[in-house]
């Protein structure tokens, strides 16, 4: 086996406990450059049509400063297709979004989205952004994206994070590495992310060709008890040892 994975971490609930109390603390740079050095490949943001957690002023503060690459996590909008160009992060990670949901609830519908998440695509690529959507590990979205131009796909990790028997997980399981199989045979570079944890993650970062994996609450909630550095060291040693 021996390839690596990179190790991407959203850092979107950090922003959500600074803006409980409407300051600056936690600094959300000071945490963004603490991760990358305890190992982190990248940072993922998501920037939502509510400002929730991410707010415009940290895109350009973490864009100016960052030392890895900044994957913006966004809606298929105008306005955010603007700020993107605008902001010009290393990738753009194309995800659903429903002003009620509590976090992402699933995949992109691609197969019924091609004109709009086309035009999109298109706007970031010619812009020289890295542009990926976020998908489940389905055969027909799979190639959907890659039919719009999508060089990159985040397969959805959901179902595998939530299931409820081993046997259950063990299907999950297979679906992401026969979508996988699918996928680069298209040619797309396959990340995956959401809902991993400590316990589930090897299993995802051993699947063979697996580009990157992203990563935030969980690993958000581990530094409450450890620190963040030690959080992001325990998780790229996890996936390390998968690997191998």
């Amino acid at each position: 086996m021996n390839h690596y994975v990179k190790l991407g971490v959203n850092i979107d609930h950090v922003a959500t406990l600074r803006n409980a109390r409407g300051g600056q603390d936690p600094v959300l740079l000071q945490m963004a450059l603490a991760v990358e050095e305890a190992g982190a490949d990248g940072i993922t943001i998501h920037l939502r049509e509510d400002r929730r957690h991410i707010r415009d002023d940290d895109v350009w503060l973490l864009r100016s400063h960052l030392r890895t690459p900044m994957n913006l996590e966004m809606a298929a909008t105008d306005e955010m297709v603007r700020i993107a160009l605008k902001a010009l992060p290393k990738a753009c990670c194309i995800v659903p979004e429903h002003r009620r949901e509590v976090t992402t609830e699933g995949g992109l519908d691609v197969v019924n989205q091609l004109s709009l998440l086309g035009m999109q695509v298109a706007k970031l690529n010619d812009a020289g952004i890295e542009v990926s959507l976020f998908i489940d590990a389905d055969m027909n979205q799979i190639q959907a994206a890659h039919d719009i131009g999508a060089p990159v796909i985040e397969l959805h990790t959901g179902e595998y994070a939530n299931a409820a028997t081993p046997e259950q997980m063990g299907s999950e399981l297979e679906r992401l590495e026969e979508a996988t199989v699918f996928a680069q045979g298209l040619g797309l570079v396959v990340n995956a992310g959401h809902g991993l944890t400590k316990f589930n993650v090897g299993a995802v970062a051993a699947i063979d060709g697996m580009n990157e994996l992203n990563i935030g609450h969980s690993l958000v909630a581990r530094a409450l008890m450890v620190g963040l550095p030690q959080a992001v060291g325990e998780f790229r040693a996890i996936m390390d040892r998968a690997c191998l």
